[in-house]
């Protein structure tokens, strides 16, 4: 049983979110990027209530800014999903978790050393540029079910 339910446009659009977001940081670092999208369609609480659908957790508006700056700036996320991508989606769908981002909700490349919280949620650690953060404890239990 997967993760959450999908459909095959899902896995296109978050294998374009995945490349997007950490093509440089190669097959593990889109991984975790496609975790953390998982984690915010499971959360329903935070900054992610009422997400029920990988579209709406990927075009998501926050503070009059979509969530994720892959979709703001168009750059790589509007190519078309590739073979390779959309295996590593389908993968986080259905089963991948993995430190640091098993339980995040956030991540971020600060251009510098990461800070020891992120919009006051503490650091779960750092996979090359990126930064990743869990919410704070007792604050989000369902991001920590399967």
């Amino acid at each position: 049983m997967p993760r959450v339910q999908y459909t095959d446009s899902d896995v296109a659009l978050m294998a374009r979110m995945m490349r997007a977001e950490a093509e440089g940081e190669g097959k593990l670092g889109m991984l975790m990027v496609g975790n953390v999208i998982v984690n915010r369609r499971k959360a329903n609480c935070l900054d992610f209530v009422g997400l029920r659908t990988i579209p709406q957790v990927i075009f998501q508006v926050q503070g009059g800014n979509y969530s994720f700056e892959a979709v703001q700036k168009g750059n790589v996320f509007y190519n078309r999903a590739r073979s390779v991508e959309k295996r590593l989606a389908k993968q986080t769908l259905d089963f991948w978790r993995q430190h640091p981002s098993k339980f995040a909700l956030w991540y971020f490349n600060p251009y510098a050393p990461c800070p020891p919280t992120w919009y006051d949620q503490p650091f779960s650690g750092q996979f090359k540029q990126h930064c990743y953060y869990e919410p704070q404890a007792n604050t989000c239990e369902s991001v920590y079910r399967w």
